[in-house]
């Protein structure tokens, strides 16, 4: 296959490519993945067994980070999603936002296995995936490789950022309710917020997802056991599924789909998990690491925004443990346990801003990388935590900004990518990657909408 590339000025690996001279342009020859072996019949590349990683992580690890990234507080809306969909439309609906939301990630890491092998690259980011799927792809499309990274790496920074500064938030919330059980006076939320700067510094300075893969571990215990009290909650005087509808008019869906998206989204930290792992191959295919988190994740979804509307209805809360009686023992457990799981995780969703921001800066501190580093992550950290301090009201806020980002960044950007990327070897029969497409773009657009206004709504609502 022959390319011209008239784009931007050659990469280094691009000066290494076998080139001719036509009228003045130049000519590189590209072997695609389909066909990128020898005469002999052997692999010319093979990224995976390129890669070298100090510290790689296992199958069970990458799954128990995914996990962790999926279940998070979002969790806990669920019972609310389900109020504007019914029981069975709430069941139908979260399978099929699960199923786009996993084949969007699946797409995004498909796109880059190939594109490593096209590069002769063995690891990239979700920016760096973009960047060389359009510089690599049809002409006219070679001018937005920059502006598309850029787009999403600072959309990812600024949507992690904002949703750890709400972790800070959120841990001190539920620590402040029991406290306050106890002791009957008030305490004040900005203080419980600054009192938890030094334990969430010492959780960012773990040095890699190697390290960090048993706290993952311990937040998913933390998760489980809390579930499992509200589970306990959920099914005691469960009144009958009779009493609740099926299904709810189709025009209220949208905002069930804007609950979900943002509570299951996990595009962030793909790429990321997928670069330290060991036997990156595994991640994606039918029973690769990927389909095991979602389908694990989803299934819990369902259980919990089931058996949450069955009980309370359309009384249920934003959060589901809310509903509990804050005076029983059990529910203050329920609470603890959800603000540990919730501070465990925090140094997961806080690498993918470190792994930003370390990119953009370590090509300027070549002496002693390693104190740079982890000056950045405290700098971070006690950015996220003075934010927190300073807007302790930062959730819809930030639900805005998740709204807008993830629908774009999770759902929106890896089709363009799959597009652009398989431009040349194109669309399968029927061109129904196209079709597929389509429908993904629409669904993305349908969410990005109603997920904006709902935030909208709540931050006119907080300050009305």
């Amino acid at each position: 296959m022959v390319n011209e590339y008239t784009g931007p000025p050659p990469q280094e690996m691009e000066t290494f490519l076998p080139q001719d001279g036509k009228n003045g342009a130049t000519v590189y020859k590209f072997t695609p993945a389909k066909t990128d072996v020898e005469a002999n019949g052997t692999l010319q590349f093979d990224p995976f067994k390129e890669r070298k990683l100090d510290h790689p992580t296992t199958d069970g690890e990458t799954l128990t980070h995914l996990l962790k990234a999926s279940l998070g507080t979002g969790i806990l809306a669920m019972p609310v999603a389900f109020s504007y969909a019914g029981l069975a439309g709430g069941i139908l609906a979260t399978v099929l936002t699960a199923f786009i939301c996993t084949h969007c990630a699946y797409v995004l890491v498909k796109c880059g296995h190939t594109l490593y092998r096209r590069t002769h690259r063995t690891a990239m980011s979700f920016s760096e995936i973009a960047e060389v799927a359009f510089e690599n792809g049809p002409a006219w499309g070679r001018r937005w490789g920059m502006p598309t990274s850029y787009c999403i790496r600072y959309g990812l920074f600024i949507t992690y950022f904002g949703t750890c500064a709400v972790y800070t938030v959120i841990i001190a919330t539920n620590f402040q309710q029991v406290i306050e059980h106890y002791y009957g006076s008030p305490l004040n939320l900005r203080v419980m917020i600054a009192l938890l700067l030094v334990p969430l510094i010492l959780l960012s300075w773990v040095p890699n997802l190697k390290y960090l893969a048993p706290v993952s571990m311990v937040a998913n215990v933390f998760m489980g056991v809390g579930l499992g009290i509200t589970f306990y909650y959920l099914v005691t005087d469960m009144p009958a599924v009779s009493e609740r509808p099926l299904f709810l008019p189709v025009m209220q869906w949208p905002a069930f789909f804007a609950i979900v998206i943002f509570a299951m989204e996990a595009i962030g930290v793909v790429m990321p998990l997928e670069n330290q792992m060991k036997t990156p191959q595994n991640f994606i295919g039918i029973c690769g690491v990927l389909n095991q988190g979602m389908a694990g994740v989803t299934l819990i979804y369902i259980l919990l925004g089931f058996l949450g509307y069955v009980k309370y209805g359309d009384a249920a809360m934003g959060s589901i443990t809310l509903n509990l009686p804050t005076e029983e023992i059990p529910a203050q457990a329920v609470k603890i346990l959800i603000a540990l799981a919730v501070y465990c995780t925090f140094g997961l969703q806080f690498y993918v801003c470190l792994d930003i921001g370390w990119v953009a800066i370590k090509d300027r501190f070549t002496k002693r990388p390693k104190l740079v580093e982890y000056v950045m992550r405290t700098i971070l950290v006690t950015a996220a935590v003075l934010l927190a301090v300073a807007v302790p009201t930062i959730g819809p806020f930030i639900g805005l900004i998740g709204a807008f980002c993830f629908s774009i960044l999770g759902l929106l950007i890896p089709i363009v990518i799959e597009m652009v990327t398989y431009w040349e070897e194109g669309f399968g029969p029927g061109n129904w990657i196209v079709w597929k497409n389509v429908v993904v773009f629409v669904f993305g657009i349908t969410a990005l909408v109603f997920g904006s206004k709902s935030s909208i709504e709540d931050i006119l609502a907080l300050y009305a």
